[in-house]
């Protein structure tokens, strides 16, 4: 059929995975979700994998997918009250799934999507470099114009992304903590565009090269964060390697704890080191506003390091801090640029 007319879910309690995949002559599909929590589930072995930036996806325990290649398809989507998982029972593989066939065609729109708590862990094997997961994820061909994360979202394991985004976003809140406990983990990264983007609550990232932002690809306008604290080797708190619009660090600041590590970047295993802020060539901000501390605790890293970046405008409200002797305040490098009315006295 070509028109697949309305799919409803309403208050459904599950173990196993739901899947909703378009492929072939399918065209247009309306999803309607109020009230699924998904209590166990093993989204791994499934053939269909979004592949890019090096990388392959396991699809989620919650699959929207549009495996169709046509131009004119579209799957429209509702969802609200989405739950997954348990705290230390989490659904394994990714969480929230949704994705287009490609950035141009087989498309997904994404009207509305409110979840509660969501936990999940990939179960990927240290040192795998070209698989991951997220426990919300919004992959390619995927356009959402709101989501809002009304409970955490966990994620346990190795290469799990807590939030990603390949596709587009116009506004993304999130109320309770993001919280990732796997080497080479990110709280939020960012490969497409997105408008608007606020965590209410604190991100935190525990494991060898575990990051709290990255802004690898595409950009985003407007940014709000609470506040980043990371704990382990290679954790940069946040780390800019494309143009994006204004950046809000509230109180909470960022705080890194470790020093030289290795993580995954693109399909590839980096020796990175746990600077609070790192951008990079290619990197640029227009507006940075730090209204808390920037502090890291490791030896030989930066806490405020424009590494061949641009810093148009910077707002310092709070202390640029390096609590080990090897490790420095601030450092502008390869050609980087940044405002220098507010850091001037911290540059070593």
């Amino acid at each position: 059929m070509e028109d697949l007319k309305s799919i409803i879910l309403n208050n459904l309690t599950i173990t196993g995975m739901v899947q909703l995949l378009t492929r072939g002559k399918n065209k247009t599909l309306t999803v309607k979700i109020n009230g699924l929590d998904i209590i166990s589930a093993d989204a791994r072995n499934y053939s269909e994998r979004p592949m890019k930036y090096g990388v392959n996806v396991y699809q989620g325990a919650l699959t929207i997918y549009n495996f169709s290649p046509k131009n004119d398809s579209e799957i429209k989507v509702y969802a609200e009250n989405i739950s997954l998982g348990r705290r230390y029972a989490p659904v394994i593989g990714s969480g929230v799934f949704i994705s287009g066939f490609n950035d141009e065609s087989g498309k997904v729109t994404i009207e509305k999507l409110i979840t509660n708590d969501i936990y999940s862990n990939g179960m990927i094997p240290t040192g795998q470099p070209n698989l991951i997961t997220g426990a919300i994820f919004i992959v390619y061909g995927a356009y959402a114009k709101e989501i809002i994360s009304s409970g955490s979202v966990t994620t346990y394991g190795t290469n799990d992304m807590v939030l990603d985004v390949w596709g587009v976003v116009d506004r993304w809140i999130t109320k309770k903590k993001i919280t990732s406990y796997g080497s080479s983990g990110i709280g939020f990264v960012n490969f497409g565009k997105v408008k608007s983007f606020k965590a209410e609550d604190v991100i935190e990232t525990y494991g060898l090269g575990a990051r709290g932002f990255n802004q690898y690809d595409g950009t985003i306008e407007n940014a709000y964060f609470k506040g980043i604290k990371t704990i382990g080797d290679g954790s940069i708190g946040m780390q800019f390697s494309k143009p994006v619009g204004k950046i809000t660090i509230q109180e909470d600041g960022v705080v890194t704890e470790g020093s030289t590590g290795e993580t995954l970047v693109k399909g590839v295993i980096k020796v990175l080191n746990a600077d609070a802020i790192n951008i990079l060539e290619g990197g640029s901000i227009e507006e940075l506003n730090i209204l808390g501390n920037l502090v890291t605790n490791g030896e030989e890293v930066v806490t405020y390091h424009v590494n061949g970046g641009l810093v148009k405008k910077l707002n310092l409200r709070g202390k640029i801090l390096s609590k080990n002797d090897k490790s420095k305040k601030v450092v502008i490098e390869n050609n980087g640029q940044t405002d220098m009315s507010d850091i001037s006295e911290y540059i070593n």
